[in-house]
């Protein structure tokens, strides 16, 4: 029986994705049986990034700096801007390397049946981006789900009034898919084949 200290462990484990309780368990022993070579460099990881860890006040990326690195990167395309749901959307398309600007995050999509308005995601922190000028390019790179699909239809609207170029995703991303859980060359198709919204 392990004592309450490595269960606690294993239980704050087993919360996170793709963990389960018996999962964690055997993370947990692995960790106590490399404790040099594997935990103590996890752990000062960890201190290093919770002390740092920040949301980019431009884009609402996570990371260490604010802005954050893509905000900063001289080498992206000022003019184009991806707008996804969530940092972990950011990240999948971004492993592409095939979209060479800026993001935008949401912070979720909205939904009537979990109570998610407009006022509730980072769309002002959207418009206000575009209404300051220089955007050529919006790509609404929604999850296709039937709440995704009701934010581009709403962030289309609200753009509309904007002299851009707005383009989606192309379908070719699974319908009920999410961006986080689909391999690279789908994701690479999809931005590849990206068209016009309306």
């Amino acid at each position: 029986m392990a004592s309450q200290e490595i269960d606690a462990l294993a239980q704050a484990l087993s919360k996170l994705p793709g963990l389960g309780p018996r999962s964690a368990r055997r993370v947990v022993l692995h960790l106590m049986k490399k404790r040099e070579s594997v935990l103590q460099p996890l752990l000062r990881a960890l201190q290093n990034v919770e002390q740092r860890l920040v949301v980019c006040s431009t884009c609402g990326n996570i990371d260490t700096g604010n802005p954050c690195g893509i905000c900063v990167d001289p080498r992206r395309d000022i003019r184009s801007i991806c707008v996804v749901e969530d940092v972990s959307d950011l990240w999948a398309l971004d492993r592409s390397r095939l979209f060479p600007g800026k993001y935008h995050v949401l912070g979720g999509r909205l939904s009537a049946l979990d109570g998610v308005r407009p006022e509730d995601l980072n769309i002002d922190g959207l418009v206000n981006r575009i209404a300051h000028g220089g955007i050529d390019e919006v790509v609404l790179a929604m999850n296709a789900t039937l709440e995704g699909q009701t934010t581009a239809h709403y962030l289309a609207e609200r753009l509309e009034q904007f002299p851009i170029r707005l383009t989606q995703l192309a379908h070719g991303v699974p319908v009920g898919g999410e961006l986080d859980y689909l391999d690279d060359g789908t994701l690479a198709q999809a931005l590849r084949a990206r068209r016009p919204v309306g």
